[in-house]
């Protein structure tokens, strides 16, 4: 199984984010490892602030908007409702959304890394 069929196994609308790029692959399977990247650097952790939570819904705004311009259906929808629950004043519910998307997001993310390394 290639990169692009795994990833549609773990949830992600593959065919979606590819009719975003015009069919283009090459610049799909980047913009993925581009994904990897802004994933490590715009890390959200079950461990943020819940009185100020600026950081944290910058970091999630921005993983949304790049989850969901690839397509990464699981993460992006997660994410959006984790934005939504921070903006209303609702930290812990969004901690818990975390909790369960992490260990999708991390499949997700794995997958796209074995593949590119190999």
């Amino acid at each position: 199984m290639n990169l692009l069929d795994e990833l549609r196994a773990l949830g992600v609308d593959v065919d979606d984010g590819l009719k975003r790029l015009m069919g283009n692959e090459k610049l799909y399977t980047r913009l993925l490892g581009s994904f990897v990247k802004m994933i490590r650097d715009q890390e959200v952790t079950e461990d943020f602030d819940a009185s100020d939570c600026t950081q944290t819904i910058e970091k999630v705004h921005s993983v949304k908007g790049t989850a969901g311009n690839l397509s990464l259906t699981p993460i992006f929808e997660a994410y959006n409702e984790m934005l939504n629950l921070l903006r209303t004043g609702k930290p812990e519910e969004a901690r818990e959304v975390l909790r369960k998307v992490l260990p999708v997001q991390k499949e997700i993310v794995d997958c796209i890394e074995r593949n590119m390394n190999s």
